[in-house]
C-alpha cells in the first residue's frame, strides 16, 4: 500500500475497531449468532471470499455456524462443480461450523449436480436467477424444488437486486412444494411488497437480512414476522460491524424484543440447520412512517448520493460527502449521535481522498471498500439513531 494511504486506513480500522467492541456490548447476553448468508472463493466481479477471513470474522463475534457456497466463479463451468466441490472442503475444514449449500446452473445438469454434492455433505441448494440469466417460471425450478423436497433440505434463492417482479411465481412453486424451507435472499428487496404479500405469516419461508440500506430493513420488519427474519452478512460483499449494528439497531428501531432478536440472530437459522420444522409466525414489528430528525435525513440523502461513485470507483467531485459532513455542525441538540457519524465522515473522506494516487487495482479496491464501509456505518446511524 503506497504511503498517503496509511494514515487514514489506520484511522479507520481503529473506528471499526471501536464500533466492534460497542457493538459486542450492545448483544443481549448469551444470544446465539447465525449467518444464514457467505461466499467463499472468487468472484467473475474481483470480489474473494477467503476462508481465514471468514473464520476470523466468526470467531470475533462468537458466530456459533453459518451457511456458505461458492461465488459466481470463474471456472464455474460446468454446474459449479470445481466451485461446489471447494465449499465442501471448506466445510469439512470448518468442522461442521460452515454448513454447505451447491449452487446450481440450471443449464447445466443441475439435478445431477445436486444429487451428487448432497450425497457428499451439502445440506441446502443455492440458486441465483441474475447471475446464472433464469427467470423464477421456469420450468426447470420444479424438479430443483422436487429433489429439495425429498432430501428435506432448504434453498436459498436470490431475492436483491437485478430482477423482475419474481413474487408470483414463486409463489407457485411454493405451493406445489409445501414442505420446501425457502430462505429468499436479501430481504426479497427485488419485490419486496409483492413478496412480503405472498409469505408474511407462511412458516418454512425466510428471509435474510443481507442488505445495504436500513431503510428497506425498518420497511421489511413491518410487513414480515420476526420468526420469519434471518440474520446475514453477504460475505465477503457484507462484513462486521456493519451488518450486526444495521440488524441489530434496525430491529430495536422496529420494536422488537429481546426474543425476537434472539430468533433473527440465531435460533430461526439454527432451526433451520438442525432440520427442525419452523416456529410459527406471529406478527411484523413496526410503523408505516419513518420519523427522523431533518440534519439526519439529510445526511441520509447526501449519503445515498455518494455510495453510487464509490461502486464505480470514482472520486467524490459532486461534494456529497462534504455536504453530509456539513449537516453534522448544525445545532440541534442531537450530540453524541452527529458526534458519531462526523467522526465516520471524516475518515471516509480521508481516506476517499487518496483515490486518485492508488498505484493498482488492489489499492483502489481497499480505498473503495474502506471508504463504503465507513460512510454505511454513518447511514445506519443516521437512519437508526
Amino acid at each position: 500500500m503506497y504511503s498517503p494511504v496509511v494514515e487514514p486506513l489506520d484511522r479507520a480500522r481503529e473506528l471499526f475497531a471501536a464500533f466492534e467492541a460497542s457493538l459486542r456490548a450492545e448483544l443481549p447476553a448469551g444470544v446465539e449468532i447465525f449467518d444464514a448468508h457467505t461466499h467463499l472463493g472468487h468472484d467473475i466481479d474481483g470480489m474473494f471470499g477467503r476462508y481465514e477471513e471468514l473464520e476470523g470474522m466468526l470467531d470475533r463475534f462468537g458466530v456459533s455456524g453459518c451457511f456458505v457456497f461458492c461465488l459466481d466463479e470463474p471456472d464455474r463451468h460446468p454446474g459449479f462443480r470445481a466451485g461446489n466441490d471447494r465449499t465442501l472442503a471448506f466445510a469439512e475444514r470448518s468442522q461442521g461450523r460452515m454448513i454447505p449449500f451447491v449452487r446450481l446452473d440450471l443449464g447445466e445438469e443441475p439435478i445431477e449436480e445436486a444429487e451428487r454434492c448432497l450425497d457428499l455433505g451439502a445440506r441446502g441448494i443455492k440458486l441465483h436467477p441474475r447471475a446464472q440469466k433464469f427467470l423464477l417460471d421456469d420450468e426447470r425450478l420444479g424438479p430443483v424444488f422436487a429433489l429439495a423436497n425429498e432430501r428435506r433440505v432448504p434453498i436459498l434463492i436470490h431475492g436483491g437486486r437485478g430482477l423482475p417482479p419474481i413474487a408470483d411465481h414463486l409463489h407457485r412453486l411454493v405451493e406445489r412444494y409445501p414442505d420446501v424451507q425457502l430462505i429468499i435472499a436479501h430481504l426479497g428487496i427485488a419485490d419486496l411488497s409483492g413478496l412480503a404479500g405472498r409469505f408474511a405469516g407462511k412458516a418454512g419461508v425466510f428471509f435474510d437480512t443481507a442488505v445495504w440500506s436500513a431503510i428497506d430493513l425498518l420497511g421489511f420488519f413491518h410487513l414480515v414476522p420476526p420468526e420469519q427474519v434471518l440474520y446475514a452478512t453477504d460475505y465477503p460483499y457484507g462484513g462486521q460491524p456493519n451488518s450486526l449494528l444495521m440488524a441489530l439497531r434496525g430491529a430495536r428501531a422496529a420494536g422488537l424484543d429481546a426474543e425476537d432478536i434472539a430468533g433473527m440472530l440465531g435460533r430461526n437459522a439454527r432451526r433451520i440447520a438442525a432440520g427442525e420444522p419452523p416456529a410459527e409466525p406471529t406478527k411484523p414489528h413496526g410503523a408505516e412512517l419513518l420519523s427522523q430528525p431533518l440534519p439526519l435525513a439529510r445526511i441520509h440523502q447526501y449519503l445515498t448520493m455518494a455510495m453510487p461513485l464509490l461502486f464505480i470507483r470514482q472520486p467524490d467531485t459532486f461534494g456529497a460527502l462534504g455536504l453530509a459532513l456539513n449537516a453534522t455542525y448544525e445545532p440541534n441538540g442531537l450530540g453524541e449521535d452527529l458526534d458519531e457519524i462526523r467522526g465516520l465522515l471524516l475518515a471516509a473522506r480521508d481516506v476517499w481522498r487518496t483515490l486518485p494516487e492508488a498505484d493498482d487495482e488492489s489499492d483502489a479496491r481497499v480505498i473503495a471498500r474502506t471508504t463504503s464501509r465507513l460512510i454505511h456505518l454513518a447511514d445506519i446511524l443516521a437512519v437508526t439513531s
